[in-house]
């Protein structure tokens, strides 16, 4: 028998350095599920689940809906981390040390809200060892269809999304969820055929039913001097709104911000631009 050479030692000492790095969100996990704690593990977890794609990541997402994000809190509070709201209309944070998670009940534009809906199409899974769910594949490509940014694009994610889960999607449902801003859900199923050319993943007629509805609409009156660019970044298009004079989208009714809230999440610090959804 040899030696053992120092790099034996290599493996295991990673995976124990792992095991410690994890506990506490495996702990935060384990204690959600026995308080009875209704959420959902989203952001590199989930799409690692749904696309086998795995990258690293320095904190956990968990998805509530609004109603429940306080309790959550609380909860998080008896398993001793320390939360605040960092934007009332979407997002939470609750820290342990170097741990971070995000508790998030929407999202940034105010548009993709999380409801029951989530959870009534939620996927079992394991995250750290933990029985729990993960977000559903449709909904977490609405929320990302909307994510634009300047620095921060996901229509990748989207696409790898298409690709892996295309076949088993609800596509109803998908298209429902944009609603009337099915143009955006267009985009990236246009933009899926030029990635993945012949790749009969998305259904030919809904892409024909969206391009004959734009085809139609083209030619109707315009709904107002409205901005809609806001609802895909938050700062690109505020010369528009600012200056332009252009209507800000974010104010319709069926978007989930109040003027404060835009003011808030529009000025915030584009170093932290906020969770992956």
């Amino acid at each position: 028998m040899g030696t053992p050479s120092p790099s034996d030692n290599v493996v295991p000492i990673r995976k124990a350095a792992a095991e410690r790095a994890y506990a506490p969100y495996r702990a935060a996990l384990a204690g959600l599920n026995e308080r009875r704690v209704p959420y959902l593990v989203g952001g590199t977890f989930a799409f690692a689940a749904y696309t086998g794609i795995s990258r690293p990541t320095k904190d956990l997402d968990l998805f509530v809906t609004r109603e429940g994000r306080d309790r959550a809190l609380e909860a998080l509070g008896e398993l001793g981390w320390q939360t605040h709201i960092a934007f009332a209309h979407w997002l939470a944070k609750a820290q342990k040390g170097p741990h971070s998670l995000d508790v998030i009940h929407g999202a940034g534009n105010g548009v993709a809200v999380v409801d029951d809906e989530w959870f009534e199409h939620a996927r079992s899974a394991r995250v750290f060892g933990v029985e729990t769910r993960v977000v559903p594949a449709e909904e977490m490509i609405w929320s990302k269809a909307f994510v634009m940014e300047k620095y921060r694009y996901d229509g990748a994610d989207v696409a790898h999304l298409l690709l892996r889960q295309g076949p088993s999607l609800d596509w109803k449902r998908l298209l429902r969820r944009f609603g009337r801003h099915w143009r955006v859900l267009l985009s990236h199923l246009v933009l899926f055929e030029f990635i993945y050319p012949g790749q009969r993943v998305v259904p030919p007629s809904l892409v024909a039913a969206l391009v004959a509805r734009a085809t139609r609409e083209n030619g109707e009156a315009a709904p107002g001097v409205v901005c809609r660019g806001v609802l895909l970044s938050r700062k690109q298009y505020r010369i528009d709104v600012e200056t332009w004079g252009l209507r800000d989208a974010r104010l319709d009714s069926d978007v989930a911000m109040t003027p404060e809230d835009i003011v808030e999440w529009t000025l915030a610090d584009p170093a932290r631009p906020g969770p992956d959804a």
